[in-house]
């Protein structure tokens, strides 16, 4: 790279033109956007809008995944180089994929939260972008799944966690990291029937219908069978796609509230994530990615792999649809 290449694209996340390609700016500097897309929040010709939801009242144990996002952005410098590894298609390049910034909320105003968030995701859905959120904890899908079910209705969800997040809770204004996949099987938002939980270890009898690929199944089995499990699940429906990175195991993914031994590791994650190209996916999340509690970054450096590899299920899917 010429150094008047580096200095034209300095700060690209504001001088960018184009929304699409890469730039080429030193991964200790700069302005850290994801993977070094322009910060911008004019929607027109925009494809994919990555959006943080910095919220983390909704925990059960450690807090910290408000500081997720910032950390995932930072970590995806070391990504923004290079088309991702081990695909056959480059969404930076064949897609107009921006950084809409942080969800601008009230933090003492717990109860407006959630009506907040869907408005900051119909705002998007209806500019026809769609998005990936960097949480946060896992809450945000729910607010998020009400808004992609307004537009598409009833969605397929594949979830990656340790937990379930089914738990009963019939009271639909609690804010509770645990229990929104009840409340949006109940309301009717996901069909638990073309919908997938993998990576699961901890208990909860009442699976509301949702099928599951634990993850000594996927230890047993490998990635290769998991994968064509989950394609005959959701064969061509619509899907959103939640990643808790506590489906990792702590060796791998320390930093997060809740660790769960016995997850997956992050090679069984990538070769499932890059081999379900071709699911309908039309949105997703990373969640639960809590700085505080990893003095490596390991965390965020996967959580940033893992929204990379969302990306491109993203692009496949909409490469496969024109």
């Amino acid at each position: 790279m010429a150094l008047e290449d580096a200095k034209s694209d300095i700060d690209a996340a504001f001088t960018k033109e184009s929304l699409k390609g890469y730039s080429f700016e030193n991964a200790f500097a700069g302005a850290t956007s994801f993977m070094r897309r322009r910060y911008t929040k004019e929607l027109e010709g925009v494809d994919l809008a990555i959006t943080g939801v910095p919220f983390d009242q909704a925990v059960t144990n450690r807090s910290g995944t408000r500081l997720g996002p910032r950390a995932i952005r930072e970590a995806s410098a070391l990504q923004a180089f290079d088309p991702p590894y081990g695909w056959d298609i480059d969404p930076f390049e064949a897609h107009a994929i921006i950084d809409y910034g942080d969800l601008a909320f009230d933090y003492a105003d717990i109860a407006s939260f959630p009506a907040v968030l869907k408005a900051h995701f119909s705002k998007l859905l209806s500019a026809d972008v769609e998005t990936i959120a960097l949480g946060g904890d896992h809450y945000i899908s729910f607010p998020i799944l009400q808004a992609y079910a307004e537009k598409y209705g009833p969605l397929s969800l594949l979830q990656f966690d340790a937990h379930s997040d089914t738990w009963p809770d019939d009271n639909m204004e609690r804010v509770d990291h645990g229990t929104m996949f009840y409340k949006a099987v109940k309301l009717g938002l996901i069909d638990p029937k073309r919908s997938v939980q993998v990576g699961i270890r901890t208990t909860n009898a009442d699976t509301l219908g949702v099928n599951i690929i634990d993850a000594r199944e996927v230890h047993e089995t490998g990635p290769r069978a998991v994968v064509d499990k989950i394609k005959t699940i959701l064969g061509e429906a619509q899907t959103y796609v939640s990643f808790d990175i506590d489906c990792l195991d702590p060796a791998y993914a320390p930093g997060t509230g809740t660790p769960v031994w016995g997850g997956l590791s992050s090679p069984q994650a990538a070769m499932i994530l890059r081999d379900l190209a071709g699911i309908n996916m039309v949105g997703g999340d990373i969640v639960e990615v809590s700085p505080p509690y990893d003095t490596t970054g390991a965390t965020a450096i996967a959580g940033a792999h893992v929204a990379v590899e969302l990306i491109c299920l993203w692009a496949y899917a909409r490469d496969i649809k024109s």
